[in-house]
C-alpha cells in the first residue's frame, strides 16, 4: 500500500507542479506583479473546493493550504532561474554561433532545476496528504487534478 501511494504521489507531483507550478508565479491578466497573499488565498480557495464533500475540517484544510503555499514560496526562486534558463537558451539558439557545450549546459541546469521542484513538491505533497485521512486525501487529489487537466481548455 505504502508503494501504490508513493507511486501515486509521485505521479502526481509531477502533473501538479506542471500545472500548478508554471502559473504559480505568473503575472495576472492585468499585468500586476505576483502577489503572495493573493496567491495564498487562491490556493486556500483550491484546497477548499477540492475538500468540498469530505469531512475535512477548517484546521486540515488551512494546513494543506499552508504546506503547499510554503513549497510554491520555496520554488519561486527555481521558477526565476528557469525563466532566466529560458531566456539563455533562446539567445545561444540566436547566437551568429551555436555553442554546443553552452547549449548543454543550459538544458542541465533546465533538468536540475525541474528534478529540484518535483522534489519539493512531492514532499509538499506528502505532507498534505498525511494531514488527511485516506478518503479525504483520495477526493482531494482527484478533484485537485481535475481541475488542472481543464485549467486552459476553455473555449
Amino acid at each position: 500500500m505504502a508503494t501504490l501511494k508513493t507511486m501515486m504521489m509521485a505521479l502526481l507531483a509531477g502533473s501538479l507542479a506542471a500545472t500548478a507550478g508554471g502559473t504559480a508565479f505568473a503575472r495576472g491578466d492585468d499585468g500586476k506583479a505576483f502577489d503572495p497573499a493573493r496567491f495564498q488565498q487562491r490556493i486556500e480557495k483550491r484546497v477548499d473546493r477540492a475538500l468540498t464533500g469530505t469531512d475535512a475540517t477548517a484546521e486540515q484544510k488551512k494546513k494543506v493550504a499552508d504546506i503547499l503555499g510554503t513549497s510554491f514560496k520555496d520554488m519561486r526562486p527555481l521558477h526565476d532561474q528557469r525563466v532566466q534558463n529560458r531566456k539563455a537558451m533562446q539567445d545561444a539558439l540566436q547566437a551568429p554561433t551555436i555553442d554546443p557545450a553552452k547549449i548543454e549546459a543550459i538544458r542541465a541546469e533546465q533538468m536540475k532545476i525541474s528534478d529540484e521542484s518535483s522534489r519539493r513538491f512531492t514532499k509538499a505533497l506528502t505532507e498534505a496528504g498525511n494531514v488527511l485521512s485516506a478518503q479525504q486525501r483520495q477526493a482531494f487529489f482527484k478533484k485537485w487534478t481535475e481541475r488542472g487537466e481543464h485549467h486552459g481548455k476553455r473555449g
